[in-house]
C-alpha cells in the first residue's frame, strides 16, 4: 500500500512537470502573436492585450461554465479578483509594447527580474526571512539584466525598460496571491480576474485612442488569419494557464518554479524562425547571470523550507 501511495505521488509529481514544462514552452507563442500582429497585422499593442482578455474568456468561459457552473463567478473576494486582473492586464500591455520594438528573447530576459522583485518584496512587506545570499542573488541577477538593457537603451530607449515594469506589476499580483492566500478557486480566480483585465484593457484603450497614441489605436481584425491569430492567442492564454494552475496541483511550487526559464529558450527559437532576432554574446551573458540567479533563489527557498519542515517536525 505504502509503495502504490509512493509511486502514485511520484506519478502525479511528474505530471505536474510535464505539464509545466509544456505550458511555458507554448506561452511564447502567444507574444509571437503579439509581435506579428503589432508589426504585420496592423493591430497596435493596446488592441491585441484586449483582444488577448477577450478571446481567452471566449475560449475558456465554455469550460469554466461546465466544471462550475454560476459557482464560477461567486467570488468571496471579487474585488481583489478585478485588481489581480488589472494588474495582469496592465502588466501585459506593458509586454506587448515592449515586444513590438525589441526582440522576444530581450525581452523575456529583463522580464525575469520578477523573481527578484517578488522576493524582495516577500521579505520587506510580509517579514520573509531573506537571508545575505538571497540578497546578493537578486543584485546579480539585476545586474544580468542590465548587461541586456545596456545595448538594448541605445536602440529603444526608455521602451527597454517596459519589461522591467511589466515584471514589477505581475510581482504585484503574484504577492496578492502570496499574501491573501487562496481564498477562491483557480477557475473563479480566472474568470473574475480576466474580466478585470478586459474592464481595464477597455478603458486604456479608449483613453489611448483619445489621446492620439498609436500604440492604442482602436482597430477590428480585418481577415479572418487575423481572427484565427487572435483566437489561438485567446486560447493559448487561457488554457495554458489553466495547465499551470493544475501543474500546482500536482506537484509542489519548488519543483516546477525553474520550468519557468524554459520561456526564454522558446521565445528565442521563435524570435529567430520568426524574426530573424537571436541574442547576441553579452545578451547571452546576462540572460545567464539572470536564470543562474534566479535558480540560486529558488534554491534557497527550497532549503529554507525544508529547514522549517523540519523544526516544525521536531
Amino acid at each position: 500500500m505504502q509503495t502504490s501511495t509512493a509511486d502514485h505521488f511520484r506519478q502525479h509529481i511528474m505530471q505536474g512537470m510535464g505539464l509545466m514544462a509544456f505550458a511555458m514552452i507554448i506561452l511564447p507563442g502567444m507574444d509571437a502573436i503579439a509581435k506579428y500582429l503589432s508589426n504585420y497585422g496592423g493591430m497596435s499593442p493596446g488592441q491585441v492585450t484586449f483582444y488577448r482578455f477577450f478571446f481567452q474568456l471566449v475560449c475558456t468561459l465554455p469550460l469554466l461554465l461546465t466544471v462550475m457552473g454560476r459557482d464560477a463567478f461567486r467570488a468571496k473576494r471579487p474585488w481583489l479578483n478585478i485588481l489581480r486582473g488589472v494588474l495582469h492586464g496592465a502588466a501585459s500591455l506593458l509586454f506587448f509594447i515592449a515586444v513590438k520594438y525589441m526582440p522576444l528573447a530581450d525581452v523575456f530576459a529583463i522580464y525575469f527580474v520578477e523573481p527578484f522583485i517578488l522576493t524582495a518584496m516577500s521579505a520587506i512587506f510580509l517579514g520573509e526571512k531573506v537571508g545575505w545570499r538571497r540578497w546578493l542573488a537578486i543584485v546579480v541577477g539585476f545586474g544580468g539584466a542590465l548587461i541586456v538593457i545596456q545595448p538594448s537603451f541605445a536602440v529603444f530607449g526608455f521602451t527597454s525598460l517596459l519589461p522591467v515594469a511589466c515584471a514589477f506589476l505581475y510581482a504585484v499580483y503574484m504577492f496578492l496571491n502570496r499574501a491573501v492566500g487562496e481564498g477562491d478557486s483557480p477557475l473563479t480566480m480566472q474568470t473574475i480576474s480576466g474580466f478585470g483585465g478586459m474592464m481595464f484593457m477597455a478603458g486604456a484603450l479608449a483613453v489611448g485612442n483619445l489621446g492620439g497614441a498609436e500604440d492604442f489605436a482602436v482597430s477590428l481584425p480585418d481577415s479572418p488569419f487575423t481572427l484565427a491569430l487572435l483566437l489561438i492567442l485567446g486560447s493559448l492564454s487561457g488554457y495554458a494557464h489553466l495547465l499551470v494552475v493544475r501543474a500546482f496541483r500536482l506537484a509542489p511550487l519548488s519543483l516546477l518554479a525553474p520550468f519557468q526559464y524554459f520561456e526564454i529558450i522558446s521565445a528565442t527559437i521563435l524570435g529567430y524562425a520568426l524574426f530573424g532576432d537571436f541574442p547576441n554574446v553579452w545578451k547571452w551573458v546576462g540572460i545567464a547571470i539572470i536564470v543562474a540567479s534566479g535558480l540560486f533563489i529558488i534554491w534557497r527557498e527550497q532549503r529554507a523550507a525544508r529547514t522549517r519542515e523540519t523544526a516544525a517536525a521536531g
